[in-house]
């Protein structure tokens, strides 16, 4: 029933493509063994999985009669690696905004909420926890509030960090921060720095990011970071739980061109854990540790070969990639184009743009990983405002209802988009009840008797929603955006830019008439 619950093995066809393929031969990218520091010694106690609990290397048969999979609700065991994974929650986004200056902040704690409701063991965020380079420091006090409410307690943790801890985190202490002796973590965060937080020269010659202020005050586990200019050399952060064992690889946000460069110069190095002599048991080149990689750059979305990071320039070896920077929510592991690792992007957990990705339902994932073998399930969030865009075309309309000739034709376009824009608000708020519901529904699946702090931050005037139009006016002049905004200033939240005009290209209009 376990091997069920599971669902999705975490190595494709993984022996198969071993005989196959040279070891080191995908895209430009080079291994090399990379040695783990001793395990330090930690008040947890490791058990041994019985032959019947084991977690087999294989796709999962589908239930037979009087099977029940175990929910991912359940108590999770000492074999299992529970991680609350989420991305771009950029901390401050429009922070003086009367009516939405809160969402950023109402989403983060929702994660964190979530985090401890769920019993993860640790939170892995891929980049741009800040919105900002240089956040406020109204940002930074309620984010170190936050981040201290939630991860300071007297619970203990169950994982260990098994790797060079000095070579892995940015802190004074050269440890991971739970076990820092004056300290009290008992949910510890892991991130990387993404495109908005990255490290800057602030009137002196090192370079700081955010995350450093948050890393030496130990809220934060900060990793993955690049400070040489010639090469890029990616070690793990060794996680064990039990028998599972995790090798976490962090790369946060570099230009894309120069990474493309290095890339194609073989300039970029993941550093592989070295097996021990208890490891018989793997088949000859099998890897016996579960590897993840976060990292936050540009999918390969028609931006341009060097604008990108391709998926077959990521190590073959790989099991599952948690790719930041993009804000559309595909949250359920797809496979790569290469076919040898998953995908998930968990999106943003805040609208920062007023574009039809950020429209999507805003989620987080829960990642439990046993052995070779993983599950994500995604868990919707409410604390967000409820964002609908569309589109219209103005050549659409019937000429007796919009006549390019007449002379009241700004009119008359004004009260066609209105009609159109409450439409959309209705849609939007009608959203916001499904969202809430579904939330309600989905905290009944929580592990029952955690103690979680009250949550102290939530969305601002809920009803006043978020709303795009998009709108094609070849033939048609423009309207105000303001003055057309000013009808909806109590109604949504984005007042002034609601519409969002464009022409219609030549190639399609050539197209249409052709």
């Amino acid at each position: 029933n376990r091997q069920l619950a599971f669902g999705v093995s975490g190595r494709l066809n993984r022996r198969r493509r071993r005989a196959s393929q040279p070891e080191l031969s995908l895209g430009d990218v080079v291994s090399r063994v990379f040695t783990p520091a001793i395990a330090r010694k930690h008040a947890i106690s490791s058990h041994n999985m019985s032959s019947d609990e084991e977690l087999h290397d294989q796709e999962p048969a589908s239930p037979g009669p009087g099977d029940e999979e175990v929910d991912v609700s359940d108590e999770v065991d000492d074999e299992t690696l529970r991680i609350m994974v989420s991305t771009d929650n950029h901390l401050g986004y429009a922070e003086k905004d009367p009516i939405r200056g809160m969402d950023s902040f109402a989403a983060f704690e929702e994660v964190l909420y979530l985090a401890k409701r769920h019993k993860c063991d640790m939170v892995l965020l891929a980049g741009d926890l800040f919105h900002d380079n240089k956040p406020s420091r109204r940002t930074l006090h309620k984010t170190m509030e936050i981040v201290r409410r939630y991860c300071m307690g007297p619970d203990p943790v169950e994982i260990q960090v098994v790797s060079d801890q000095k070579t892995d985190f940015r802190n004074v202490n050269g440890t991971v921060n739970y076990e820092d002796e004056f300290y009290s973590i008992d949910l510890p965060i892991f991130s990387i720095h993404g495109n908005h937080d990255d490290p800057t020269r602030d009137g002196g010659t090192e370079m700081l990011a955010a995350l450093d202020l948050l890393s030496v005050t130990n809220l934060v586990n900060y990793f993955g970071r690049q400070d040489e200019v010639d090469k890029v050399e990616i070690s793990p952060v060794l996680i064990k739980k039990g028998d599972t064992r995790v090798a976490i690889y962090g790369m946060g946000s570099m230009r894309d061109e120069r990474l493309n460069r290095m890339w194609q110069g073989k300039k970029v190095r993941f550093l592989e854990p070295e097996e021990n002599d208890d490891d018989d048991e793997e088949e000859e080149g099998e890897n016996s540790w579960f590897n993840v990689f976060a990292l936050h750059q540009n999918r390969d979305l028609g931006r341009g070969s060097k604008n990108c990071v391709h998926e077959s320039m990521i190590p073959d070896w790989m099991d599952l990639v948690v790719w930041g920077h993009e804000h559309e929510c595909n949250i359920m592991p797809m496979e790569s184009t290469v076919g040898t690792f998953r995908i998930t992007q968990p999106g943003s957990s805040v609208a920062t743009s007023l574009t039809t990705g950020e429209s999507e339902r805003k989620q987080v994932g829960i990642l439990d990983i046993r052995g070779h073998d993983f599950r994500l399930r995604p868990i919707p969030l409410s604390q967000v405002r409820a964002f609908v865009a569309s589109e219209v075309s103005l050549s659409s309309f019937k000429e007796e209802e919009l006549d390019p000739e007449d002379p009241n034709v700004d009119e008359v376009m004004k009260d066609l988009l209105h009609l159109r824009v409450e439409e959309l608000i209705e849609e939007a708020r009608e959203q916001a009840r499904t969202l809430q519901e579904d939330a309600d529904e989905e905290a009944k699946r929580a592990i029952p008797g955690v103690q979680v702090p009250p949550r102290n931050y939530a969305v601002q005037k809920p009803d006043q929603v978020l709303v795009r139009l998009k709108v094609e006016h070849s033939g048609f002049t423009t309207l105000n955006n303001q003055r057309f905004g000013a009808k909806f200033v109590n109604d949504v939240g984005n007042p002034a830019d609601i519409l969002l005009f464009h022409r219609r290209r030549q190639t399609e209009t050539v197209k249409a008439d052709a």
